[in-house]
């Protein structure tokens, strides 16, 4: 099988690495709670900033977000580990500017993700995306961003929403646990 996944707040948990981070820079403690009720991407509200305010936070924190301690979500490393072990292939496809490229492949490595050559996509917007996954004939797809789920409708495969409360509105079967991955392939899960 061939498999594709979106890396941020699909694998990682991006937003909620972010929102410490927010934390810790505004010397503030707002609970996480507000983070998990926000139905929107940007995590800006939670710390009562308007939209310029938290572009230029999450442009001046985007190096330490991208690249420090970011944790995958539990069971995302292994769960991508065996199906590689399986002889699967295991395609990352991020939307991450040009620039982010080379170090977001040497922190997926060094994350324990198996990447094999060819296999990392990265640097074209979220519309774009749809182009990489049509081109590479996916078998299943995951991903967190309604904007890039709407775009694949037209492909035949099967579509995955790794859940957020953000994208509670798509209509699509969703993964809320890797754990629940290879229930959802049909596959025996790995002893």
């Amino acid at each position: 099988m061939k498999l594709g996944f979106d890396i941020d707040d699909t694998l990682i948990r991006l937003r909620e690495h972010a929102f410490r981070l927010y934390n810790k820079k505004l010397g503030r403690q707002v609970d996480i709670a507000k983070l998990h009720a926000l139905a929107c991407i940007p995590i800006h509200e939670a710390f009562g900033m308007t939209p310029e305010e938290g572009k230029r936070m999450w442009d001046e924190l985007r190096e330490q977000i991208y690249f420090s301690d970011c944790p995958p979500y539990p069971g995302a490393v292994e769960a991508l580990s065996e199906l590689d072990r399986l002889g699967h292939e295991i395609y990352y496809i991020t939307a991450r500017g040009q620039g982010h490229c080379d170090r977001t492949l040497a922190w997926l490595k060094a994350a324990g993700f198996p990447v094999r050559p060819g296999r990392f996509y990265c640097g074209m917007g979220d519309a774009e995306k749809i182009h990489v996954i049509r081109e590479l004939s996916l078998d299943y797809y995951f991903d967190d961003k309604p904007v890039v789920l709407d775009t694949l409708a037209e492909l035949r495969m099967q579509v995955y929403v790794r859940d957020q409360p953000y994208n509670r509105h798509v209509t699509l079967p969703r993964i809320v646990s890797w754990d629940e991955l290879f229930k959802l392939l049909s596959m025996d899960p790995p002893k």
